[in-house]
């Protein structure tokens, strides 16, 4: 693949605003504490990760700035070499928005944030079936809209969107969604979404690659990583970048870090891919967004 100047040393995706995301990223999910956060940062540059993901809800964005504000430096790097994605918290959703984003922004220590999501299609304090829901999200993307203007967002998403979500969502919005970030594994193939993504051109990426660590002891995971000599995890991993998904692995430990950023080298068989795929059961280790109105 392609790359861009603007971030990442590896293999890349485009999105509909013309820039590139890395197809590797560091999940920064309950990943807290300066002194964690700095040593993940820095085992992942070191790896060749040049996107991190973080969100207001991990409570961890101003560590992540300073961070690569101190690392960046060492590895010959600058704010343009990194690809930075973060996420509205579902307390901001509706009036909030602006304010929730410029916040994200602030304690990051940035002038903008490459991607920014609503993280959530609910809103905190409402029942999901809350008919007040849809408004506040079409509120929350017009703040992320106007952002985006403004160059502040060079990027806008969302994040555990259903189909209909997607579908309200592209029937009124001026400005795309790049990209929609779900739950993406073997057992959670997603078709139906990642069919609409393709029909209006948003970069489908996915997180809990590893079905919260469930997936590494699955019996066809297993074999088919003993038949590469890889990981399950490095398995499960280069099952999505294959099909052109970007993951986000969490760690904060260096030597899975650098495993996880070792799926470039090798690749699965059309047989291998077929085995993995046919586990699919629409099985969500995490929470479940289709009962949001």
């Amino acid at each position: 693949m392609k790359m861009s100047s603007s971030a990442s040393t590896g293999p890349s995706v485009p999105l509909n605003t013309g820039a590139r995301m890395p197809l590797l990223g560091l999940g920064m999910y309950k990943l807290c504490g300066g002194e964690a956060v700095l040593q993940a940062v820095d085992a992942s540059l070191a790896a060749g990760y040049r996107a991190f993901d973080s969100a207001a809800v991990y409570g961890n964005e101003a560590e992540l700035g300073r961070a690569l504000k101190e690392l960046l430096p060492k590895y010959g790097l600058t704010r343009e070499d990194v690809f930075i994605t973060s996420k509205l918290g579902p307390k901001d959703q509706g009036e909030g928005a602006i304010e929730g984003a410029l916040h994200s922004l602030s304690s990051l220590g940035m002038e903008y944030i490459d991607l920014y999501l609503i993280h959530w299609p609910g809103t905190r304090g409402l029942d999901v079936t809350d008919h007040r829901n849809p408004g506040n999200r079409a509120q929350s993307w017009a703040a992320l809209e106007e952002l985006h203007t403004q160059g502040k967002l060079k990027a806008i998403g969302v994040s555990n969107y259903t189909p209909a979500h997607m579908k309200a969502l592209m029937g009124s919005c001026k400005t795309r969604p790049a990209v929609l970030q779900v739950e993406f594994h073997p057992l959670e193939c997603q078709t139906t979404l990642r069919s609409v993504c393709e029909e209006f051109g948003v970069c489908f990426q996915a997180y809990t690659s590893l079905g919260r660590g469930e997936l590494l002891t699955d019996p066809q995971v297993l074999q088919v990583a003993q038949t590469y000599q890889r990981t399950p995890a490095q398995v499960l991993l280069r099952w999505a970048v294959q099909q052109d998904v970007p993951v986000l692995p969490k760690s904060s430990t260096p030597e899975r870090i650098r495993e996880n950023a070792n799926i470039f080298d090798f690749t699965l068989s059309d047989g291998d891919m077929g085995k993995l795929s046919a586990l699919d059961r629409g099985h969500k280790f995490c929470w479940d967004p289709s009962q949001v109105v």
